[in-house]
């Protein structure tokens, strides 16, 4: 997974929820909560403030954990400023892997979703996220995506990427994956869907991003790198 790729990823916890925060009062709410949101952070300020105000959008019920690997920036002021719960990753470490565990293991919600901090939220991204998990037969998918780009080829990549998710049910890391741990069964393509910051594109242009992304999945298909998730 790149580490300037935006991203969500939600789960079905293996236990159910025991306290809800609001953004607003910073409150916990021991029945009510719905999906805890965990935000994996470093150096993140100039993109951290309006995605929580995205997430804080979402009337559905949820918390907000921002588990930061280290920042030496104003992310975790704006993180304190938003009322948000905060894990500081001890050592600190710029691993997402690290830092999303570690807020899974605190977060108290039956649903989990795994948000970078570059990726905005639909104000009904997260009651999709509970009609997806209804349907019993839905064990996990993902949020259809597109880049806050105007570049054609990235518009063409994400609809591609999208048709790909629906014929194979398969989702790379910046397109957000949906899982149910406790049983088998279909995969789900949520839509409208969410919207990921291009600046990974800046460097080399999407083209070369592109196939390098792609030369790197098919290493990571038959073994060549590790499987875990990079920073």
């Amino acid at each position: 997974m790149n580490g300037t790729q935006g991203v969500v990823e939600f789960f079905r916890s293996n236990h159910y929820s025991r306290r809800f925060c609001s953004e607003k009062s910073a409150q916990y709410d021991t029945l009510n909560c719905v999906i805890s949101v965990i935000i994996p952070t470093l150096n993140e300020s100039g993109y951290l403030g309006d995605t929580l105000q995205r997430v804080a959008q979402n009337a559905t019920k949820h918390e907000v954990i921002v588990s930061d690997g280290g920042s030496k920036d104003e992310t975790v002021q704006i993180a304190t400023q938003h009322g948000v719960r905060i894990i500081a990753v001890s050592p600190p470490v710029a691993g997402r892997a690290v830092q999303m565990n570690s807020g899974a293991r605190v977060a108290t919600c039956e649903i989990l979703l795994f948000l970078h901090a570059d990726t905005h939220l639909r104000s009904t991204s997260l009651s999709q996220i509970e009609t997806a998990l209804q349907n019993p037969a839905a064990v996990g998918g993902g949020f259809a995506r597109r880049f806050d780009s105007g570049s054609a080829f990235l518009r063409f990549s994400c609809c591609l990427a999208t048709w790909r998710c629906r014929k194979w049910g398969w989702f790379l890391g910046d397109q957000a994956i949906l899982r149910r741990l406790t049983r088998a069964g279909k995969v789900v393509t949520i839509s409208p869907g969410i919207i990921c910051s291009a600046r990974r594109f800046r460097q080399r242009g999407p083209l070369l991003t592109t196939c390098r992304d792609f030369w790197l999945t098919c290493r990571y298909l038959n073994g060549s790198i590790p499987k875990v998730a990079g920073k």
